[in-house]
């Protein structure tokens, strides 16, 4: 198992930018694929962006694409999510996730670990 704690969400106004920040417990980080999800209210969770576990594979939703960049750094048990010229839209709540079976990235079932979330909140 590994704990995920989240940080960086806030209110932005649209075209802004945030870095979201996703700190892992546990010495095995670096065998974990991530993921970061969102959620808005009403809606389900929905798959945003995914890192393999040395970083060399990365994968998008088609609504985030050329605008957001998930990272990570192994070496401080991290995993970014860059976003930039952010919408509207891209308000809710975002969670990052691990993965401890090569399974694929969409699903939330797929992920074993949760953090707790960040509220990220867009003006227009």
């Amino acid at each position: 198992q590994v704990q995920l704690v989240e940080s960086g969400g806030g209110l932005v106004q649209a075209g802004g930018s945030l870095r979201l920040s996703c700190a892992a417990s546990g010495r095995t980080f670096s065998t974990y694929r991530m993921g970061w999800f969102r959620q808005a209210p009403g809606k389900e969770r929905e798959f945003v962006a995914a890192i393999t576990y040395r970083g060399g594979f990365t994968s998008y939703a088609e609504s985030v694409k050329g605008r957001f960049t998930i990272s990570r750094d192994n070496a401080k048990n991290t995993v970014y999510l860059q976003m930039n010229n952010l919408k509207p839209e891209d308000t809710a709540v975002y969670y990052c996730a691990a993965q401890n079976q090569p399974l694929g990235v969409v699903l939330p079932t797929y992920y074993s670990d949760w953090g707790q979330g960040t509220q990220v909140t867009v003006s227009s």
